[in-house]
């Protein structure tokens, strides 16, 4: 049992008035698949996801596609397996872009990029320490037990496994 749940206080650390506003401005997201493609020398899965009166643009979408294929095409340097998945995220404060893929020894890469709302040729590579947020955290989880389902759970032969890996999407509203 944890001191908190002895005292039933909260922890000075935990910025209790941050949390509330927080929790108070929490809204879903939606996302849609935009198919599945090669790039890079990998297979992708690719999401748009999308912040209330935000949508993600054909030219937002586009540059996302060169992004993640530059930065897969380097993907055997980190022991790729060749499957990935793309998040087009049209932020609240911004666009961003997530490159996800399976690398060796049960491990992942994660590639994110940020940039100003609808200035897609201003997408950088994000802050050292910048991970997915709730909404994009959402999709790498569905992700993850969608690739432990039906690629290394599954049985039969990796063309069957691929083709449920690729079936298996995440599409309406994320919390």
């Amino acid at each position: 049992m944890s001191e908190h749940e002895e005292t039933g206080r909260t922890p000075e650390a935990v910025d209790t008035r941050a949390l509330i506003d927080l929790a108070g401005q929490h809204h879903a997201r939606t996302s849609r698949t935009l198919g599945s493609r090669e790039l890079g020398g990998h297979l992708v899965k690719a999401y748009a996801l999308e912040a209330p009166r935000r949508l993600v643009s054909a030219k937002v979408e586009a540059e996302a596609l060169r992004i993640a294929e530059a930065h897969l095409g380097l993907g055997s340097a980190r022991g790729s397996l060749g499957l990935a998945v793309l998040i087009v995220h049209a932020g609240g404060d911004g666009d961003y872009v997530l490159v996800h893929s399976w690398i060796e020894g049960h491990m992942s890469d994660l590639a994110v990029f940020a940039g100003p709302a609808g200035r897609p040729e201003r997408l950088r590579p994000g802050r050292t320490g910048l991970a997915p947020c709730v909404w994009e955290a959402a999709i790498l989880a569905h992700e993850r037990d969608a690739f432990t389902r039906h690629v290394l759970d599954a049985r039969g032969g990796i063309a069957d496994r691929l083709a449920a890996w690729e079936a298996d999407t995440l599409e309406g509203e994320v919390r």
